[in-house]
């Protein structure tokens, strides 16, 4: 069962956009982990202090390994080293997936049977 993982960082304001910068070599080691799917960090429009965490993994032991290692703990070590004010995260574990655009082309909320 594939998880999703997506969390809310506040940092200073300031100095968003060099975290950002100075967390590609985080961002890409999660990335090439076994069982990383996606794993992106973006910075928010609207709110100049927030960045956006989204992560995608094919099972939860995938994630367990990456929570368990290296780049998880250095991450958060990189992280706090930018005036961290606020996180919150949350895991979703994933029964359904279907695309967005139905067979017919128009975007639906219903998931069409299996084949």
């Amino acid at each position: 069962m594939k998880i999703i993982v997506e969390a809310k960082v506040d940092i200073d304001p300031a100095r968003r956009a060099e975290a950002l910068d100075r967390a590609r070599p985080w961002i890409e080691g999660a990335q090439a982990q076994a069982g990383c799917l996606g794993y992106f960090w973006t910075a928010d429009p609207h709110h100049p202090a927030r960045i956006h965490v989204f992560e995608e993994w094919e099972s939860a032991d995938a994630l367990a390994m990456h929570l368990a290692g290296p780049q998880y703990r250095g991450m958060l070590g990189h992280i706090s080293q930018f005036g961290l004010t606020n996180a919150a995260s949350r895991k979703f574990a994933i029964e359904r997936e279907g695309a967005v655009y139905n067979a017919a082309g128009v975007a639906s909320a219903e998931f069409e049977p299996a084949p």
